[in-house]
Order: structure tokens, then sequence, then C-alpha cells
């Protein structure tokens, strides 16, 4: 099994409990892709509370011949911004990644490069943040791992002060099976423990204990699963230890077409107005 970008580190538990729960928002997102390999994404999202709706247009071209990939974006907020990334055409497992945007009402601008280099073992990226707000930052995370153990870390480091302003650890072991991980951010006080379990193709299983010394000797703790209907349905359902409860169902209405349903509801005052919902529908071709 190859190590995964540090930023993946717990994702299929981060998967299981956070994604397909379109909660508090209705959203639209359509996919269509031409036949020279330009991919067009419309997406709008209408908070429910505020009425506010945020869109955005997205255009991706991908030329795997030269492992080039372009990605234009332009939101209903006006700003404009753009990705060329270039895989293994400096040597392989080296990919080169620039994006910025740009707000032309303001003048607010972003700008990022990166350069990252991936094999079995290791995985390793460092960027340059140009516009940071503290001036220019450099980036810099790795994860190595061997017969399922990997340990992980990332650092930010801020040119004008010369000081470290982040670093984080992660460790954990997996399996086709499993996942067990520990991960120490905000300069090590915050913790996260957590664990993953693909029980058999229908049911997943996860939960994760969070304890954020900084605020409080509480620990946090949730638990999710999953339960796949077929190959077009699913369920999903989680619950915290305060008594939020979490409930997700998407179904495949045709190829290209699906539908998400999801709800968030607090068990402790379920006779008042707290509780969320929303939906989600995609079109792909």
């Amino acid at each position: 099994m190859s190590v995964p970008h540090y930023g993946d580190f717990g994702k299929s538990l981060n998967d299981l409990l956070n994604k397909d729960y379109p909660v508090g928002s209705a959203k639209l997102e359509v996919n269509t892709t031409t036949s020279n390999g330009i991919k067009f994404t419309v997406t709008g999202n209408k908070d429910n509370k505020t009425g506010n709706i945020v869109s955005e247009l997205k255009t991706k071209y991908t030329d795997k011949s030269r492992g080039l990939t372009v990605t234009e974006h332009w939101n209903a907020t006006n700003v404009i911004g753009a990705q060329v990334e270039l895989q293994d055409a400096i040597a392989a497992g080296v990919k080169l990644d620039v994006h910025g945007s740009i707000h032309p009402s303001n003048g607010a601008k972003n700008a990022k490069a990166a350069i990252e280099f991936k094999q079995p073992s290791i995985f390793t990226r460092s960027s340059v943040d140009l516009f940071s707000k503290n001036g220019p930052t450099i980036h810099t995370d790795a994860i190595v791992g061997s017969d399922g153990f990997v340990l992980g870390g990332d650092v930010a480091y801020n040119v004008n002060d010369a000081t470290i302003h982040r670093y984080n650890l992660a460790a954990g072991y997996s399996t086709s099976e499993y996942q067990v991980g520990l991960h120490a951010t905000a300069k090590f006080s915050h913790f996260t423990a957590f664990y993953f379990h693909k029980v058999n193709k229908q049911v997943e299983a996860g939960a994760k204990a969070i304890w954020n010394k900084a605020a409080s000797d509480a620990v946090s703790i949730e638990v999710g699963s999953k339960y796949t209907l077929d190959n077009q349905t699913f369920v999903k359902a989680k619950i915290d230890n305060v008594g939020r409860l979490g409930l997700g169902y998407t179904q495949v209405l045709r190829p290209g077409v699906k539908l998400a349903l999801g709800g968030s509801f607090d068990t402790t005052r379920l006779h008042e107005n707290v509780h969320r919902v929303g939906l989600s529908f995609v079109l792909e071709n």
C-alpha cells in the first residue's frame, strides 16, 4: 500500500463522518465533459438559514500524455483563480503545482507554488505562500511508511520573522481492512485518536476521540457507520457524546444523477427548533 499525502491522513474516517451529509443547505452540482477532455463544473449552494447562495464555475483540462492539468474557476464573489499541475515531467513521482487567485474589485490576491515527491514508502510536499498576511510562508509536510505503519508531520515557517508558525505530527497503522491513528495538531495542543473498519462490502464503521487541552479537560467522541444497500444506494449515521445525531441517505437515481439527503438532530432537545436538514443534487455526464 502506498503512503497517503499528509493532508489525507485519516481520510477514510473523515469521509465516513463528514461526507454525504448535506446538512443545512441545498446544493446543486452539474458536471459535463467534452470530447477533448475539458470538464465543466457548476455548483450552487444555498444556506437554509441565511438564504445566501454561493456558486462557482470551474473548468478543468487534463492532458494525460504530458501529465498536465489546468484548472480555472470563477465564483459569485468575483474571485478568479487558476491552477497548473505538471506530473512526472521532471522525474517519476515529482509533481509541480502553481495556483493563485485574485479579486479584481479590491485587488486581494493569493499565490502558491509547490513541489511534491511520491514513492510507495514516502510522500513529501513543500510549498511557498507568497501573499500570506504574515509574509511569505514555507509549508512542508512528509509521510513515510513501511508494512502498514506511517509517520508524518508538517511545519510552517514564516520568512519575515524567521519563526515556525505551525507544527503537527501524525502516526498510524493501516491494512486493507482497518486503520488506526493519532494526530497531534495546533503545536501539540489538539489531539485526535481514530479508527476506521471496513467490516465487509456493505458495512463501514469508525470513531474518533478529540482532546483540546487548551480549551478543556473533556474529550469529545463521535462514532459513525455506513451501510450499502445496493450498488446505487447507501445510508449513513453518526452520533457524538453530546447527543448530536446525523443521518444521511444517498441514491443514484440513474447513471449520472445522484441525490443525497441529510439531517442533523439534537437528541437532547427534540421538541425545539434546532434541527437542520438539507439536500444535494449532482448531475454528471
